[in-house]
């Protein structure tokens, strides 16, 4: 299952995330995977495509950050994989 991370920094200050990240990497338990990112410009909230299993796998790793960042973790699927939804349930063959 996909996953997209709202990561927003606490007191809006990137600096303390992106040292921690420089020292020790991402931080990521086995069975969860990074896709890929996009922060603001403002450099107070960052926008990330994850993977795993489950959405326990999250736990443990946003425990190693939730000092510095709030998270908000919402199950995902693609658009193609949307139309397929819709037009199997609701749309009119």
């Amino acid at each position: 299952m996909r996953y997209m991370v709202i990561e927003r920094f606490k007191n809006g200050d990137a600096v303390p995330v992106y040292q921690r990240f420089q020292e020790q990497g991402r931080l990521m338990p086995e069975g969860l995977q990074y896709i890929e990112s996009w922060t603001t410009e403002a450099l107070d909230c960052c926008y990330q495509l994850m993977e795993a299993s489950s959405r326990e796998k999250f736990h443990e790793w946003t425990a190693r950050w939730d000092d510095l960042i709030d998270f908000e973790i919402v199950p995902v699927i693609s658009s193609k994989e949307a139309v397929a939804l819709m037009t199997s349930r609701h749309l009119p063959a």
